[in-house]
C-alpha cells in the first residue's frame, strides 16, 4: 500500500472485489497509523454482522469515544460493505463532526458500500479501492507492496514471486513476513533465498491460457492447464464455455467487414480490448477454421459429459493442442 507521509485522517474505507486483500490493506493501513504505539491501547474492533436490528449505534459510540491513556484511538469496522442505508446515513452523520484523536476504519468487505457511506468517508479521510481484476492492476498491487516491504525483491526474485502467486496476491503480505522473520529486514532477497518459502503454487487467470491457444503455442498452454488443473483447481467445463465463448465470437464475424476493433464491437458488442484479439484471430482463420474449432469443442463437452472414458485433464490437453495448431493454422 501507499504509504502516507501526512497524519492520518479521521476515516478510511477500503473496498475492491477480493476480501483476502481488502483484510491485507487493512491490516496494513492500521498497523501505519497505529506506529509505535502499544495497538492493544489504541485499537478497537466492531463487526457489522454482530450489530442488533443493523443497528450502528455500537459503531458510532466506540468511535465517539475519546482516546484514553493515548493520543489516538482507531475503530476497525469488519464487514461494513453489509451496511444497511440506514446504518450507512447515521454513520455518515458522525464523519461529519469527527472527533479529534479518532479514526474510523471500515472494511468494505460483506457487500457493497454506498454512495452516502463513501462520499462522507472522503470528505474527512480517503476511500481506498483495491484492483486487481486487469493484468495492469495487479502488476502495480504487486509492486506497490514490493516497494514497501520488510525486505527487497531483486528483479528475478520478484519475478518469480509474481509468476508463483499468479491471482493469489492474498498470500504476499505472509511470504514477505517470512522472509523478513527468516533473514531480517531490509534484505535483499534473491530468487534462491525466495524459493523456500513461496508454497503452492496460486492459480492463473483463464486469459492465460485462452490466449497462449489463440497464439498456437501449444506447448505453453499445456503447461498452463497443468498449473491450472491441478489440486483445486479450475473445472474443466469452465474452461470448454471459455472457449465455446471465443469461438461463438468469430462465427458471428462470419461475412462481416472486420478492420478494426472498432467493426467488432459495433457487430457483436464487448470490450474494445477483446475486439483486437478478435481482429487478430478473424484476420488468421477461415469460416471453415472456425466451424473445425467449434466441432473440436462440441466433441470434448459431449467426451467430459460421459461421452469418453479419459479424465479430465487429458480431455482438455487434447482440446488445447488441437485448438492450438488450428489457431495457428487458421485451416
Amino acid at each position: 500500500m501507499t504509504k502516507r507521509s501526512t497524519s492520518p485522517g479521521s476515516a478510511y474505507l477500503v473496498t475492491g472485489s477480493d476480501e483476502v486483500l481488502i483484510a491485507n490493506e487493512v491490516h496494513d493501513l492500521v498497523a501505519e497509523i497505529v506506529g509505535d504505539r502499544d495497538s492493544s491501547l489504541v485499537v478497537e474492533e466492531q463487526s457489522v454482522d454482530s450489530l442488533v436490528e443493523d443497528d450502528p449505534g455500537p459503531i458510532i459510540d466506540a468511535f465517539m469515544t475519546p482516546p484514553f491513556l493515548v493520543d489516538l484511538r482507531i475503530v476497525i469496522v469488519r464487514r461494513a460493505g453489509k451496511l444497511t442505508a440506514d446504518a450507512s446515513r447515521q454513520i455518515a452523520a458522525a464523519l461529519a463532526s469527527p472527533p479529534s484523536g479518532a479514526v474510523l476504519v471500515l472494511s468494505g468487505d460483506g457487500g457493497t458500500t454506498t454512495p452516502t457511506l463513501k462520499k462522507a468517508v472522503a470528505a474527512v479521510g480517503e476511500v481506498l479501492t483495491i484492483g486487481t481484476k486487469t493484468q495492469g492492476e495487479k502488476k502495480a498491487y504487486l509492486a506497490d507492496h514490493l516497494r514497501h516491504a520488510p525486505v527487497r525483491l531483486n528483479s528475478a526474485a520478484s519475478k518469480l514471486l509474481s509468476d508463483h502467486l499468479g491471482d493469489d496476491l492474498g498470500r504476499i503480505n505472509g511470504i514477505l513476513e517470512t522472509l523478513a522473520s527468516a533473514y531480517g529486514t531490509d534484505v535483499s532477497i534473491d530468487a534462491s533465498m525466495l524459493a523456500p518459502y513461496l508454497g503452492q503454487k496460486g492459480q492463473v487467470p483463464i486469459w492465460d491460457l485462452t490466449d497462449l491457444v489463440e497464439q498456437g503455442d501449444a506447448d505453453g498452454a499445456l503447461k498452463v492447464v497443468a498449473r491450472m488443473m491441478g489440486p483445486g483447481g479450475i473445472s474443466a467445463h469452465v474452461l470448454i464455455v471459455s472457449f465455446e465463448n471465443r469461438f461463438r465470437q468469430l462465427a458471428r464475424l462470419d461475412g462481416v467487414d472486420v478492420r478494426s476493433a472498432d467493426d467488432v464491437v459495433a457487430a457483436i458488442g464487448g470490450s474494445p480490448y477483446v475486439a483486437k484479439k478478435l481482429v487478430t484471430l478473424n484476420d488468421r482463420m477461415s469460416p471453415e477454421g472456425v466451424e473445425r474449432g467449434m466441432d473440436l469443442i462440441g466433441e470434448a463437452d459431449l467426451a467430459l459429459k460421459g461421452g469418453s472414458l479419459l479424465d479430465e485433464r487429458l480431455i482438455i490437453e487434447v482440446l488445447v493442442s488441437r485448438l492450438a495448431y488450428l489457431c495457428a493454422s487458421g485451416r
